[in-house]
Parts: C-alpha cells; sequence; structure tokens
C-alpha cells in the first residue's frame, strides 16, 4: 500500500496548531471564568484604624452555613461593602445598596444579601451587599448610631464611585429585609438628621422587604430593638428608631413586601409606614399577602401568592424608571 508521505507531513506540521489552539480555547475559558469570579470586589467601608464608635475588643467575626444553605454572619465589627456591578450590556445606571436581615444580632447574608446581587445584576442593575457592624457595646460605643453610620457611609462611597462603576448617582435605592429593613428605612428617614446629616447619604428609593419599621411596644420586633439599642434603650431613642414617626417630605418613595400571617414582624409595621409617606404624598406601593411568615427571601415556593412578589418588585422598579422595560 502507497502512503502519501506529503499528507503525513502536512499532518505533523498542524498537529502543534491543534495543540495551540487547545490551549488558547482553554485560556479563554480561564479567563471567562476568572472575569466570573471578579464580579464581586469587598471595598472597606473605612479607612484602616478610623472606623467611628470603634473599640478595641475580643468579639471575633464568624460565618456559618445553616442547615439551609443560609449564611449567617456574627460579631461583625470592621464593615464592608461587596460590590456587584451589572454588565455594561445590561446596565440601566441604578443600583442597590442591600442590608440583610438578622435581628441586629447576625447577618442573613446570602438569602437576603448575594442572592439579591445576582437577581439585581441580572436586570442590569448593580447591587452592593452591606456588612454592617452589629451593635455590641464592647466593641463600639454609642452602638445604637453603628449600624446607621455604616449604611450612610456605603450610600456615600457608592455615589463617590458611581463614575467607575457606570452607575447613575440620582438611581441608587436601598434595599433591608427585616431588621435590615428597619436599617434601609432608618437610612430612608435620618440620612437629614444629626450632625453627620447630608444629601451624599440620601436613597432615590427603598425596598423594604417584611421590614422592621417601629420600635413601639405594640409594634416592635423585640430582639431587634433590643439588639440595636442596648444598654442606652429609653423612651427618647425607642421614639427616634421608630420610622413612622420620621417619615417627611424628604423621605424617599418605597415599595413594601410584608405577609399578614408574619409572626416575627408584625405586619402593620408596613402599614404604618405605607400611611406616614401617603401623609406626605410620596409615592408608595405596598404589598400584603395571606401568607408566607417571615423570613423567605427569594424561596416562595408553597408560600401561595407570595410567588408573586419577585414580579411586583420588578414592575415597580420598571415604573420607577430603573429597570428596563
Amino acid at each position: 500500500m502507497r502512503v502519501d508521505v506529503r499528507k503525513q507531513r502536512l499532518f505533523s506540521k498542524n498537529e502543534p496548531m491543534k495543540i495551540i489552539s487547545k490551549l488558547i480555547i482553554g485560556l479563554g475559558l480561564s479567563v471567562l471564568s476568572l472575569q466570573v469570579m471578579a464580579q464581586s470586589e469587598v471595598i472597606d467601608l473605612w479607612p484602616k484604624g478610623k472606623i467611628p464608635n470603634f473599640k478595641a475588643s475580643d468579639i471575633e467575626e464568624k460565618s456559618v452555613t445553616d442547615a439551609n444553605g443560609i449564611l449567617r454572619i456574627s460579631g461583625v465589627t470592621v464593615p464592608t461593602i461587596t460590590a456587584y456591578i451589572a454588565p455594561k450590556e445590561k446596565a440601566t445606571g441604578a443600583a442597590v445598596l442591600i442590608c440583610p436581615g438578622g435581628g441586629y444580632g447576625i447577618l442573613a447574608a446570602s438569602h437576603e444579601g448575594s442572592d439579591f446581587a445576582k437577581w439585581f445584576n441580572d436586570r442590569g442593575i448593580s447591587a452592593f451587599v452591606l456588612k454592617y457592624r452589629l451593635p455590641n457595646e464592647k466593641a463600639m460605643s454609642h452602638q445604637h448610631e453603628v449600624p446607621l453610620m455604616d449604611a450612610m457611609q456605603g450610600m456615600k462611597l457608592i455615589r463617590q464611585h458611581a463614575k467607575k462603576w457606570n452607575i447613575d448617582g440620582g438611581k441608587i435605592g436601598v434595599m433591608g429585609f427585616s431588621a435590615g429593613g428597619h436599617l434601609a428605612a432608618t437610612l430612608s428617614t435620618h440620612y437629614n438628621m444629626g450632625e453627620k446629616a447630608t444629601e451624599e447619604a440620601k436613597p432615590n428609593f427603598s425596598l423594604l422587604i417584611y421590614p422592621v419599621i417601629s420600635f413601639s411596644a405594640t409594634l416592635s420586633h423585640g430582639g431587634s430593638r433590643d439588639n440595636l439599642l442596648g444598654p442606652e434603650k429609653s423612651e427618647e431613642l425607642i421614639k427616634y428608631y421608630s420610622n413612622e414617626l420620621q417619615v417627611s417630605a424628604q423621605t424617599p418613595p418605597a415599595l413594601l413586601i410584608h405577609s399578614m400571617d408574619d409572626g416575627a414582624v408584625p405586619v402593620e409595621n408596613s402599614i404604618a409606614y405605607y400611611l406616614a409617606l401617603k401623609k406626605f404624598k410620596t409615592p408608595a406601593e405596598m404589598h400584603l399577602y395571606p401568607t408566607g411568615g417571615h423570613g423567605y427571601g427569594l424561596r416562595t415556593q408553597g408560600k401561595g401568592s407570595l410567588v408573586n412578589w419577585p414580579a411586583a418588585m420588578e414592575g415597580f422598579l420598571k415604573s420607577m424608571g430603573y429597570m428596563k422595560e
């Protein structure tokens, strides 16, 4: 049998090219993987050694994932924001600062944090998960001031770097769940109060999901109230942090989501905030669901019509111009 030597030689010459092509494809996939991994960036809220109200302590931050796959972070004394920037081809210019819940005792950082950051990114909205300090008299002075300080600083940093992240400084909102909803509502009502007041920290809108709003005896989630106020708890501070009493004409528009059978945070919290906004004719949208309980995030399976709440949030964001049709 005659063998074509020319074809053999041609094959031998091309073999290295095939190997190189495979390497290039492999490297391309590796670069793509690195790009996906690099979508999130952790940023310290405060310069090292300059965290306000800080006290040296032996408290250590701990992260634990429970049986339900929920990441719980405790002992937070060094606050950060984790940036999830929307792809340029999808970006609407809007952004959201996300405050996970946890009763001011832990942070439910995945199902009320990073899960939503990815949800927003898919819709062209950049997201920043706030790891705020958890009030503790051993690690900070005037502990009730600290979460709001961190939320204000997070909002300011997003605005200051808006151009870098392809964000419109007039389209930055805040989102909060449970006690994180209290923090989001506190930011919305207190950004212009006190010595550190600044318009730079004002949210343009708020998304309040089963939020703690009030610290009043009839509405309050006692754990959140006591964890935030600590040993300085007083009637004056209870009133100050009852956000339905602090709404003004400057408070931004809000979307409120709550279940009527919420056994942890009474639905009347959302109703009280909605009525306060209505008094000032501030745009507000509220969705109350008959069942669902508390702390569900995006986990709505088997909870009846609650499955529709993310779609309701999409409608709100579209109507406000923060999400494309």
